[in-house]
């Protein structure tokens, strides 16, 4: 046993965000002021989902095959197993870039935290509070503008509510709104941040006690097969739900 090691220190230390980036080999290497690790990852995933979309993808393939086959595989299922059975034909095909936006970028920065020289962004709630804003957005000033003011206050107000207790269901439905945006961003980012935690608390373990713990090594493996399903699986989760609360926004009669 290593008395001297503080576990939560050693956990804390790998998932909140900071101006250092711990290279393998190479020890802390400190960022500009301007910009944190996880901003850092940012702007890594963001440059490489230029170069995947405008370098890598042929579009000029008649018959798309390797990376270009996968991304537009991906792209058709956000499309017409998401955006258009959630908003309906022409609203779908007008929101899926939006949708593939969510998709691509939360399902590249999940995956990202899963490599050992990379951070996880996701885990960040300064990340997931924005893209949850972008979907709020949706959810009221696009609804406005699709729907004019009157249709925007129509989903908060079901048809055969009997009159006397109308005013509540509206208060209700209205705080919803901002339950379904906060339930958005904590969602993911509970989800990332539970994930490493609970993998870091494994093999802490190993540091803490020795080779007694061993057998934790074995479960923190388990853990991350299992984050690589979960990544994939929060992302699709995210976007699936902004379609949802958009569409029921969108359409408030159905």
């Amino acid at each position: 046993m290593n008395p001297s090691f503080d576990l939560s220190s050693y956990i804390m230390h790998h998932v909140t965000n900071s101006n250092e980036w711990h290279l393998p080999f190479m020890g802390p290497v400190l960022l500009p002021h301007f910009l944190s690790l996880h901003g850092l990852m940012l702007v890594i995933w963001a440059l490489l989902l230029v170069v995947i979309f405008c370098v890598c993808y042929k579009r000029e393939q008649r018959v798309p095959t390797g990376l270009t086959n996968c991304l537009e595989a991906m792209v058709q299922f956000v499309r017409d197993g998401i955006a258009i059975p959630s908003l309906g034909e022409e609203e779908g095909q007008r929101l899926t870039p939006l949708l593939c936006t969510f998709f691509f970028f939360i399902l590249g920065l999940n995956l990202m935290g899963q490599i050992p020289l990379f951070a996880s962004a996701t885990a960040n709630i300064s990340v997931t509070a924005p893209l949850a804003l972008v979907t709020f957005y949706f959810m009221t000033a696009d609804t406005i503008r699709k729907n004019g003011l009157g249709g925007f206050l129509k989903a908060f107000m079901p048809a055969g509510v009997p009159v006397i207790i109308l005013p509540f269901i509206f208060l209700m439905e209205f705080i919803s709104l901002f339950i379904k945006t906060f339930a958005l961003m904590i969602r993911l980012f509970a989800n990332m941040l539970a994930g490493h935690m609970l993998v870091l608390s494994l093999l802490g373990m190993i540091a803490l006690f020795g080779w007694i713990a061993l057998p934790s090594l074995v479960l923190a493996v388990g853990v991350s097969l299992l984050e690589l399903l979960i990544v994939f699986l929060q992302a699709y989760i995210f976007v699936l739900l902004s379609a949802v609360f958009i569409g029921q926004m969108y359409h408030p009669e159905h």
